[in-house]
């Protein structure tokens, strides 16, 4: 519990969670196709389809997450990154905001799931995972965003 002053002058106590924060990857290919994991969430009540992401560990910075992550999930590198956006994912009573970004011209690496991780990887062209995430097959609000923002503003974007 916090006690905070709202900009009314009213003060109250508010149950904030703290969070580091995390970066979420939009792993495009020369097809244009998009990299989305299968993941078992068992807070999301099973599979559900993903952006590469994760949380940033003490000290690091967005961008070396989401290439660690692009990394150990997905097993990719990328030479070009471009920052998307930088969101915030329940403001109501959480601090956590993801750094999203744009991967492009792909290399395989070996993946290294963590053992807690129930991951498979599949790749999609960009609008059929459109689709998928106008018909609410892709329900995880990073996934969803990240789409958007390549969708919308694709490499002409600058946060």
């Amino acid at each position: 519990m916090e006690a905070v002053c709202l900009p009314d002058g009213r003060t109250l106590e508010l149950e904030v969670v703290r969070h580091p924060g995390g970066a979420a990857v939009v792993a495009l290919n020369a097809q244009h196709e998009i990299c989305l994991l299968r993941q078992y969430r068992h807070a999301g009540g099973g599979w559900l389809w993903e952006l590469p992401a994760g949380k940033l560990e003490p000290g690091e910075a967005a961008l070396t997450t989401a290439q660690r992550e692009l990394e150990e999930e997905a097993g990719l590198r990328a030479v070009h990154w471009q920052a998307l956006a930088n969101v915030l994912t329940t403001p109501g009573f959480c601090d956590e905001a993801i750094h999203l970004f744009l991967a492009r011209e792909l290399h395989t690496v070996p993946v290294q799931h963590q053992e807690h991780e129930c991951i498979e990887v599949h790749w999609f062209p960009f609008t059929a995972a459109l689709a998928m995430a106008q018909r609410g097959e892709i329900r995880d609000a990073k996934t969803l965003l990240g789409l958007f923002y390549t969708a919308t503003y694709g490499a002409d974007h600058t946060p």
